[in-house]
């Protein structure tokens, strides 16, 4: 599986704002919703909490590709696409109670497996 490259790691730590993830459904139609609730494990997988999913959650049960979308305070924008894994059990899951705070529920930890990376047009991975 393809790793983040260590400039996407370091625009990781200066991400600012609310992030974006993007499922599309059985015909194709787009959907993205903001998140906030984000984590990094290891350099080649992003966890997303699925506090309020509806559509999203569908597509993804449905075997939609995702695309993770974060912008730096440099106003530096990066887009990670990659297979998604719903989790509702397992230490992933588990692991969402040491660093979600507990006023979000905690429905599911999604799972992206990093795929491809690009900094605007340009592919990185």
């Amino acid at each position: 599986m393809p790793a983040l490259p260590e400039i996407v790691l370091q625009a990781w730590e200066n991400r600012e704002g609310p992030q974006v993830i993007t499922t599309v459904d059985e015909n194709g139609k787009p959907n993205s919703v903001y998140v906030m609730c984000v984590k990094l494990i290891g350099d080649d997988k992003i966890v997303i909490v699925d506090n309020h999913f509806e559509k999203t959650r569908h597509n993804i049960l449905a075997g939609s590709p995702g695309v993770f979308l974060f912008i730096t305070g440099e106003m530096k924008a990066y887009q990670v696409k990659g297979s998604l894994d719903y989790l509702q059990s397992g230490p992933i899951y588990d692991d969402l109670a040491s660093w979600v705070d507990p006023k979000y529920p905690k429905i599911a930890a999604v799972v992206l497996n990093v795929e491809e990376v690009y900094n605007c047009a340009d592919r990185l991975v």
